[in-house]
């Protein structure tokens, strides 16, 4: 087993001495994930955190928090550090768990600094950019990669992979970056029954502008807008539709708009409902079900200044057609 750096000790030994109890309300959290664990009659969340290599460099990681009412979390407690050999070992962005087959699986967007080349004058960077899978027999890790590569195309700036498994076979949902894009789009890959590897080529599920309430974003002023994809999520209600949550931005604000597959597939066609479920500038949610088994909505508010968002967790009611915000 590879030996953890200095600094990722240096955490681990922070991280046990500091775990405290903390209220939902003053804990700073980006793109929240929960996972509802009825057996041990408590919830997880997860969230980014970043060392520094004795080199210098960002690695990326992502810990967890624990609670009984949602309202009181336990934690930090790292669950995954990147290795040092991963193929990329930045920031992470929008860790999820799931539980498929017995084991856990956590889907990280891992991020580096290196410049890759512009689209145009005055657009954003391209830097590398992809979601890897990361596995481990506990909610509480540790979770360790497949491989040192993401399961996303390496050419790719592609984030926020999640899962679904239709009819026994796993997916992943993932986004394709805008900033590549300029219009960024929905996709799925069918993968490997262990969720080690894609199992085929992505398929294009929809495009950042297909609903009318996505008015797109200038990377700096005067430039062409860009149309976002983030944060997907699929749902299934209670009569059997497939739908899809996720984010861009309305008329200004980051937002989440609801998705619905024509087929019940996720390989669709999908169609965007007209009227968005939030747009009171927060986003990247997803859908748990409580102890108690009410459907809940959680994502992070505000979405902007950096430093000011909180996880928010909402009522939700499943109709059989869509979602309403209570």
């Amino acid at each position: 087993m590879k030996k953890l750096s200095t600094a990722a000790l240096i955490f681990v030994a922070v991280t046990a001495v500091d775990a405290a109890t903390t209220s939902l309300e003053t804990l700073r959290i980006r793109d929240p994930f929960i996972l509802t664990d009825n057996r041990a009659a408590q919830y997880y969340m997860y969230r980014t955190s970043d060392s520094i290599a004795a080199d210098g460099r960002v690695i990326g990681g992502v810990e967890v928090f624990t609670s009984k009412d949602l309202s009181n979390w336990t934690g930090p407690e790292l669950v995954m550090r990147i290795p040092e050999s991963n193929g990329l070992t930045g920031t992470v962005w929008a860790p999820e768990v799931h539980e498929y087959n017995g084991r856990y699986y956590l889907f990280a967007t891992i991020n580096s600094d290196i410049e890759w080349k512009k689209r145009k004058e005055g657009w954003a960077d391209y830097t590398w950019r992809g979601t890897q899978i990361f596995h481990a027999d506990s909610p509480k890790g540790p979770f360790v990669p497949f491989s040192k590569f993401v399961s996303t195309p390496m050419d790719w700036m592609a984030l926020d992979g999640t899962l679904w498994v239709e009819d026994g076979t796993p997916y992943m949902v993932f986004c394709h970056e805008w900033v590549q894009t300029e219009d960024g789009t929905m996709e799925a890959v069918e993968l490997k029954p262990d969720l080690s590897a894609p199992a085929a080529e992505p398929q294009t599920l929809f495009y950042g502008s297909a609903p009318d309430w996505s008015t797109g974003i200038e990377s700096s002023p005067g430039s062409p807008k860009g149309y976002i994809t983030d944060g997907c999520f699929l749902y299934r209600t209670k009569t059997g539709k497939l739908l899809m949550i996720w984010s861009s931005f309305s008329k200004g604000d980051y937002a989440i708009g609801i998705a619905e597959s024509v087929t019940g597939s996720v390989k669709g066609p999908w169609r965007q409902q007209e009227k968005p479920l939030f747009v009171k500038n927060g986003g990247h949610g997803m859908l748990f079900r409580t102890l108690c088994g009410e459907l809940r909505l959680v994502l992070h508010q505000p979405n902007s200044p950096l430093g000011a968002e909180r996880a928010k967790i909402f009522e939700i009611e499943d109709d059989g057609n869509t979602l309403i915000l209570k």
